[in-house]
């Protein structure tokens, strides 16, 4: 069996694709009323389920999760006996941040040197997009072979945990014998990689209290506790001198034994400026997929424009900690609560609330599927073979498929390579990556379906 009646099938759907993936780029579904409209996520929502029912999909629902979110369900019955595949996205996106920055406007797809522009086109919307590409190609080439569920979440970004608590409270609705979530990325264009690790997260607010108001800085200043000052001193005290992270207790020495990530390779992906040094130590893989590393992702204080001679009574940051593979995520958020209550300055008060939490992940790369999922990456990448790597970031909804059901096989596949840039401004996504990981699905799900007849 050849992959190229799949391949040129495909190829021949990316014109439509692109239209596909610009609308659906178009809604600006940042899962936080307070900064876009609810009504941008719902509609984002009610396109991926038209979508689904336009493909065949059967008992399409938008499902209500805990979290106020929306994710959207379908289900493609396949032949009988056949496995059944969970095929995961999410449609929600993170903030377009700084938008003078953006090249293009974030929420209109932008084709420019040879790449699609904008928020979500790699993180995930193109991962639904994928989704449908690898399922048109196998119905124009004599059917599905497996039964088949998606499932497009609606608040990932947020970590809020909506879909976690909906699939634990109706365990039935996304069990399945192998699942593939289409939210990671290839270690580098061309190279195709699956997931094996996901480092865990959880997210902390914290907020100090020094004085009943604000003072005159040069009446009081120099005795008086200034709230902006001990937030920055605290939040010092979560790096060593080298950059490393330093959460009293959590462990940070951890070493990566795959696949490794070049340092020149790495400051070049990361676009880091001439004469800057990374942060931390070990390798690079030590560093961004076995450690824990800890980011301040926003602070309250005022604005340099209107600035005024004052002491702050007040201070409030945002942390974010992404927690390596073989270590709680919970425990880790105690951690963390308990060496900022420690290390505050000044007898500041401390309040600290939990906003968002995740588990790490390890997949079981020996399984079976993992097996069908290297013919395919090698029959659509001509000269090579499957890479497995770790990933950095977070997928929080894996720990609970795996919880669940112990004996479903979990891929991790994408669109996130690193020149996609995803979470930052001109998010990008490859087309040709597109192309040619909705091949790899699609002879990976034939593939599969034939193991298991045999």
């Amino acid at each position: 069996m050849t992959a190229r009646p799949i391949a040129a099938t495909i190829a021949s759907l990316m014109p439509r694709a692109k239209a596909e993936l610009t609308e659906l780029v178009a809604f600006q579904s940042v899962a936080d009323p307070a900064q876009f409209p609810r009504s941008e996520c719902e509609a984002a929502a009610d396109w991926v389920a038209d979508a689904l029912r336009a493909e065949g999909f059967q008992d399409v629902a938008l499902l209500d999760t805990p979290d106020g979110t929306q994710s959207v369900y379908g289900f493609l019955p396949g032949p009988a006996g056949a496995p059944t595949v969970l095929l995961y996205a999410h449609y929600d996106v993170q903030p377009p941040l700084d938008e003078s920055a953006w090249l293009s406007p974030p929420f209109e797809l932008t084709e420019r040197e040879g790449r699609w522009y904008g928020r979500g086109a790699a993180d995930c919307k193109g991962g639904f997009i994928m989704h449908l590409l690898a399922l048109r190609a196998l119905k124009a080439d004599g059917g599905v072979p497996v039964s088949v569920k998606v499932i497009a979440e609606g608040s990932e970004e947020q970590g809020t945990g909506g879909l976690e608590r909906y699939a634990e409270a109706h365990p039935e609705l996304l069990a399945a014998d192998t699942i593939v979530i289409g939210d990671t990325g290839n270690f580098r264009v061309g190279l195709p990689t699956v997931t094996a690790t996901l480092r865990g997260m959880t997210m902390l607010r914290v907020t100090l209290d020094t004085l009943e108001g604000n003072l005159h800085s040069g009446q009081f200043g120099g005795a008086a506790p200034d709230a902006l000052a001990a937030m920055i001193q605290l939040l010092a005290s979560l790096r060593a001198e080298d950059g490393s992270t330093t959460v009293d207790g959590l462990t940070a020495n951890t070493e990566w034994d795959g696949l490794q990530y070049p340092e020149a390779e790495f400051r070049s992906d990361a676009k880091v400026l001439d004469g800057v040094e990374l942060i931390g130590t070990g390798t690079v893989a030590d560093r961004i997929w076995a450690r824990p590393a800890v980011t301040v992702i926003g602070i309250d204080c005022p604005p340099v424009v209107g600035a005024t001679p004052s002491l702050q009574a007040s201070a409030r940051a945002q942390i974010s900690l992404r927690v390596p593979p073989g270590r709680d995520a919970a425990e880790a958020t105690e951690l963390l609560t308990a060496h900022l209550v420690a290390h505050a300055p000044w007898g500041a008060r401390v309040s600290v609330e939990q906003v968002g939490q995740g588990q790490p992940f390890r997949a079981d790369t020996t399984s079976p599927a993992y097996t069908s999922m290297a013919r395919a990456m090698e029959a659509a990448y001509p000269g090579e073979t499957m890479q497995t790597s770790g990933m950095g970031g977070s997928i929080p909804l894996c720990n609970t498929l795996a919880a669940l059901y112990p004996e479903a096989e979990i891929l991790l596949i994408g669109l996130s390579e690193p020149e996609a840039q995803i979470h930052a401004v001109n998010e990008s996504v490859s087309p040709e990556e597109l192309e040619r990981l909705s091949v790899t699905e699609a002879l990976f799900l034939r593939h599969y379906a034939e193991s298991k007849r045999a």
